[in-house]
């Protein structure tokens, strides 16, 4: 195993220090499976050995962090904005810790993740997002309280006390908002890399998205304005047009969509309104949202929507109505048909968009740069301006730009033969379920009619094909997910929640989450894998969040950054990375981290380990 040091500034790149390490006492043996086949089962369902149907843990706001520090991935499960009342059994929230054994443990009170500072009962806050805020070597954690108007309790960073239970921060912090706030996405990120976690929140009500620095302690500061974030309320078309307004926040991220070590963010709207993508300079960001084809994609004829042709059929003087075809799925005797359809505003570029719920980073075609995948609700009248889920591939420019093939190119095509069809996608994953260096992807599509889990496989570079849902997920009413190797045997395992909206006679009795264990590694079926778990010192926030990682082996790069959460009010993986090596037996890893001077550092690895790696020192495989 070989260690190697890069120090990246404008006068100094090369080697500083060349290190030659032993190799650990126990190196596995190089064994790679038999490969993914349609005959044998994925993923079954484990939900009642895991003690999750006993919790009746019920949510569709889902994260995997660690937030004990054991090495085994927890759970913080979350159903609405409620406050849990702990006496009463009356529950909203549950955080469960992994017992190493193959079971949950509710720890939900006795954490004090929902201490109140007001209320008797339990605080309520869905939107969740982890990382080491004091970089103490424990994971705190934000909770987003979604409310309009006042409220006794609001938003809270509670800091961890190194014993797996938590500690309200201080009470004169700007997270703690006190008049409107629909918080709906919160994302960890080191904007400027100087070794202190920030704060990316995204407002579900036509507000302004927030971005707040951190101090060290706990503090935060709002510095939104101050690095060119600023957006406006919605007034004029103009800037609407031009993704200048307010988002209609559903989710946030933070990735380097062009490779400059600066973390970009995303904001996903609702409501077909525009995405917005803004790129970081180390100091401030820039508006690319339009230009980078984030915002909304190309497709803006409105004709075949059903409720604009009802509109244009009753008034066929209107402004571009000329020519526009009568509607041929829905009545038209009246404007109240038109329910979908304002005439003087929806024929615009703002409301030619997708409702989007969720956003995911992720390098899917292995080329070294971070893609997105977008989640979109979409109904069968309002016709194909209304973005699809799809995948947006990066063209490696620095002013970042994206390509969309297209899902009928990418294989992640649906079922529309009904005449009310919807896609009810919200949330969604990116992870490689069969270890073979392909990334896969999964859709939770929710409680719409019809609606269920979609997992797709990557066959080939960019090429996806649905997995067979008796072998992969059955999962109707998909909503929440979170990814984790939760019985650490080296495949990725995946806990859904199960929507509870617009139940009829296909709704379960309980709604609990429910968890699906792969199978792939007892069967011999699964691939090599490669598990690193990494803490930043030296300049580096102790999450190490922004880490890019670069593995290499003779099959390929593939790459990763350690996230601080991302998606539909607050979703987390697993801060350890997981990568599928396929056939390799050992792997060149190469760590980016994210202080001022994005250290490089790189190490030969054995497969099949999971790997603990501190800055600058050597690599732990306990």
């Amino acid at each position: 195993m070989v260690l190697r040091f890069f120090q990246n500034n404008t006068q100094i790149y090369g080697v500083l220090a060349l290190v030659s390490i032993g190799c650990k006492e126990k190196v596995p043996e190089c064994e790679s499976g038999s490969g993914y086949t349609e005959t044998q089962t994925v993923f079954v369902e484990k939900t009642d050995d895991w003690g999750l149907d006993a919790i009746n843990a019920t949510g569709t706001r889902i994260s995997a962090v660690d937030y004990d520090g054991d090495g085994w991935t927890d759970l913080f499960i979350r159903k609405n904005d409620k406050a849990d009342n702990f006496e009463t059994g009356e529950r909203h929230s549950w955080l469960l810790r992994n017992t190493g054994t193959g079971t949950f443990e509710d720890t939900t009170e006795s954490s004090g993740i929902r201490q109140a500072r007001i209320l008797e009962t339990g605080r309520p806050g869905q939107v969740v997002a982890f990382a080491d805020i004091d970089n103490d070597g424990d994971l705190d954690v934000y909770t987003g309280h979604n409310f309009s108007g006042e409220s006794v309790e609001s938003s809270e960073i509670l800091l961890n006390n190194g014993d797996g239970t938590f500690s309200l921060g201080s009470e004169d912090n700007a997270v703690r908002e006190n008049t409107v706030a629909q918080t709906a996405g919160a994302s960890f990120v080191d904007v400027n890399r100087d070794g202190i976690v920030d704060l990316w929140l995204g407002q579900a009500s036509a507000e302004q998205d927030r971005l707040l620095l951190g101090d060290g302690n706990g503090g935060f500061t709002d510095v939104t304005n101050d690095w060119g974030l600023r957006t406006q309320a919605w007034s004029s078309i103009g800037p609407l047009n031009r993704a200048q307004g307010h988002s209609v926040n559903w989710s946030v991220h933070a990735c380097d969509l062009n490779n400059d070590g600066n973390p970009d963010l995303l904001a996903a709207s609702y409501g077909r309104a525009p995405n917005h993508l803004w790129l970081a300079d180390g100091s401030g960001y820039s508006n690319e949202s339009i230009a980078s084809g984030y915002a909304f994609d190309e497709n803006q004829d409105w004709t075949d929507n059903e409720s604009a042709r009802c509109w244009c059929s009753l008034h066929p003087t209107d402004e571009d109505c000329a020519g526009v075809p009568e509607p041929s799925l829905i009545r038209c005797n009246s404007d109240d048909d038109a329910f979908r359809w304002n005439h003087a505003q929806d024929r615009n570029a703002f409301r030619l968009g997708g409702n989007s719920g969720t956003t995911v980073c992720a390098d899917i075609d292995n080329d070294g740069w971070m893609d997105l995948l977008t989640t979109e609700i979409v109904h069968w009248d309002v016709g194909g301006s209304s973005d699809a889920s799809e995948l947006l591939f990066n063209q490696q420019k620095d002013s970042v730009r994206f390509e969309r093939p297209g899902n009928e190119q990418t294989g992640l095509v649906r079922n529309h033969t009904l005449t009310d069809w919807n896609d009810g996608d919200i949330t969604a994953t990116v992870f490689d379920f069969d270890n073979d260096g392909w990334k896969d992807v999964y859709i939770g599509s929710t409680d719409y009619p019809d609606t269920r889990g979609l997992l797709y496989r990557q066959v080939s570079q960019g090429q996806f094909v649905p997995v067979p849902l008796d072998i992969g997920i059955d999962h109707p009413r998909s909503h929440g997910v979170a990814v984790a190797d939760f019985d650490r045997d080296g495949d990725l395992d995946m806990v859904v929640g199960h929507s509870s909206g617009r139940c009829d006679d296909d709704c379960p009795e309980s709604f609990h989450a429910r968890l699906y264990e792969n199978q792939m590694q007892d069967q011999g079926s699964a691939g090599g894998y490669l598990q690193l778990s990494l803490t930043g010192i030296n300049g580096s926030n102790r999450s190490a969040i922004g880490a890019r990682v670069e593995i290499e082996t003779e099959e390929g790069i593939q790459v990763q950054e350690v996230g601080g959460g991302y998606g539909h009010y607050g979703a987390q993986n697993d801060l350890s990375l997981h990568f599928g090596v396929g056939d390799a037996c050992e792997a060149t890893v190469r760590i980016r981290w994210p202080d001022t001077s994005l250290t490089e550092t790189e190490y030969t690895l054995s497969v099949n380990q999971r790997y603990s790696i501190v800055q600058g020192e050597e690599p732990d495989a306990p």
